[in-house]
């Protein structure tokens, strides 16, 4: 995984972007911003810190609930602002989800670069297929699936959300 630094002013220490722990570090939907110092590719970004559920990978898919901040494996039908998970945060567990910058995600196999992103059947994973009411507002590919590694793909995303209906 890459080395982040936190950029925003006035924020120091705390629970790395890449890390997940079983005690909350921060407050739930507190957002950073914050450097992927070992890669140029990446660059700058904003996180914010959720509770975490059952199941989850880095690069999962989310949607979270922005009163609680819990979060729950995007799938077909959801509704809500979309996150991608910086560590494998499972149930009872907290960390960073990355809302804007260029990151990378979980998806589907025939996924392609410059594409927009759906939600799927496959909870946690995006593809390019486009489906009615499961379109991924501000969160499009850079790459195709397995770059940078096996089953993930780049995206940029800007507070990404789904809203389940059609255009």
């Amino acid at each position: 995984m890459s080395d982040f630094k936190k950029t925003q002013p006035g924020f120091i220490g705390g629970q790395a972007i890449d890390e997940t722990s079983s005690e909350q570090q921060h407050a739930l939907g507190t957002i950073v911003t914050a450097e992927d110092v070992a890669s140029t590719a990446y660059g700058v970004g904003e996180f914010i810190y959720l509770k975490g559920v059952a199941s989850t990978a880095v690069g999962s898919v989310v949607t979270y609930d922005a009163d609680g901040f819990a979060t729950t494996l995007a799938s077909s039908n959801a509704v809500g602002p979309i996150a991608i998970s910086m560590s494998a945060n499972v149930a009872n567990q907290y960390g960073w989800y990355q809302i804007s910058g260029r990151g990378v995600v979980k998806g589907l196999a025939g996924l392609a670069a410059d594409a927009l992103c759906y939600l799927t059947s496959t909870a946690g994973s995006i593809d390019d297929a486009v489906v009615a009411g499961d379109a991924i507002h501000f969160m499009e590919t850079t790459s195709a699936l397995d770059t940078p590694s096996s089953g993930l793909a780049e995206v940029t995303v800007s507070r990404p959300f789904v809203t389940n209906e059609s255009n």
